[in-house]
């Protein structure tokens, strides 16, 4: 199922939904926005008519006053109708009327402002309402922003190293076989035909000796003891390429050293330097075998990929971690690039995993490679 997965239709799909949930944000604040300048108006709106009422208040407040003095001046003219003229009549009716009447409009106007202004105290707890609702949209909407961005970005990344280890794993079996396959040729080629080659020359001494005495004789085991040292020879290399015996009896520092110059010994065109820091201990196992193919693949890496002319290998070993720094000269890579057929470096990263570590390799094309890998140690 992986392998059929098409992450560049999930990227397009993730791409997608980004951009709808981006644009439903844009929308939702800019509601948000026009809600905030309809509260503000409504504010200073809400802030006149509360001075309007205020005033009209005091201004029916008069009219009251004025209304009560009208009606006791009409009163007494009512009364004494014979003691006033026509016109002091008059003008007393129509004073007490048109009082009545701008308290009238007064009251009329203060029942409207009073009602606009409720009607604006509830718009706006309406308005704030909507308001904290965009706010909480809005900051919900960037939760999910971020998960669509990262946490679901990511998901097609672990896909790929889902991949990635899958096509892994096929390799290791793959190259288990093939390591089968080299092994069987050179013990066939190497051991086994010296061996073959022995117990013919032991044949060929015997009767040797028979014909043509003990020194002829003497010459023929000479040069069966010749046969049988590099008999020996090549089953110690194969045995060492599958794992240095050295690494149980002497530990990881003597191993790394001797190897690193046998190496250097064989491509006398690089230069490999070994530096020890710290205390000089045995460590458990798994630890000295692992740190020690991952120095072997680096350092193969540097001879085989990036020709370089000098190699550095820097052991530090701490209480509570080793730290182990490979670096050349060599021609360097891209890191971001993956090839397809490449699975050395993800390799590396597995074992360093197994052991709770990290890696971390600097390259850049015609500087140079640095590898640096820190493990924590057990502490007792």
């Amino acid at each position: 199922m992986i392998r059929k997965f098409d992450t560049k239709t999930l990227d397009m799909i993730l791409d997608k939904m980004v951009e709808t949930v981006g644009d439903s944000k844009d929308e939702i604040f800019r509601i948000g926005e026009q809600c905030r300048r309809e509260y503000d108006s409504l504010i200073d709106e809400l802030r006149d008519v509360r001075r309007m009422v205020g005033q009209i208040i005091e201004e029916g407040d008069e009219l009251e006053a004025k209304s009560r003095l009208a009606r006791k001046r009409l009163s007494e003219v009512s009364m004494h109708f014979k003691d006033y003229t026509e016109v002091e009549v008059r003008e007393a009716y129509e004073k007490a009327h048109q009082i009545q009447m701008d308290l009238t409009m007064n009251r009329q106007t203060e029942k409207q402002l009073r009602g606009r202004r409720d009607d604006i105290e509830r718009r706006l707890v309406g308005l704030t309402e909507t308001i904290d609702k965009a706010e909480r949209l809005v900051s919900q909407i960037t939760v999910v922003m971020n998960y669509l961005t990262s946490d679901l970005k990511k998901m097609t990344e672990v896909i790929e190293d889902a991949k990635m280890k899958q096509d892994f794993g096929l390799k290791i079996i793959e190259a288990q076989e093939e390591e089968r396959k080299r092994l069987s040729r050179e013990i066939h080629d190497g051991p086994a035909q010296m061996m073959a080659n022995v117990m013919m020359r032991s044949d060929l001494i015997e009767k040797v000796y028979n014909e043509y005495g003990a020194k002829d004789a003497l010459t023929e085991v000479k040069n069966l003891k010749k046969m049988v040292r590099n008999a020996l020879y090549e089953v110690r290399r194969i045995i060492y390429d599958l794992r240095p015996m050295a690494l149980d009896d002497l530990g990881l520092v003597p191993t790394l050293k001797k190897y690193l110059k046998t190496i250097e010994e064989y491509h006398s065109t690089t230069r490999i330097t070994y530096k020890n820091i710290g205390e000089e201990k045995r460590l458990p196992s798994k630890f000295e075998v692992a740190l020690f193919r991952l120095v072997q693949e680096s350092v193969q890496n540097a001879l085989k990929h990036a020709n370089a002319g000098e190699i550095v290998v820097k052991l530090e070993m701490k209480p509570d971690k080793i730290i182990i720094l490979i670096k050349d000269d060599g021609q360097g890579f891209d890191p971001k690039e993956r090839k397809a057929e490449s699975f050395g470096i993800i390799g590396m990263r597995e074992r360093v995993e197994l052991l709770s570590g990290e890696i971390t390799i600097d390259s850049n094309i015609g500087k140079g490679t640095v590898v640096l890998i820190q493990v924590p140690l057990e502490v007792k």
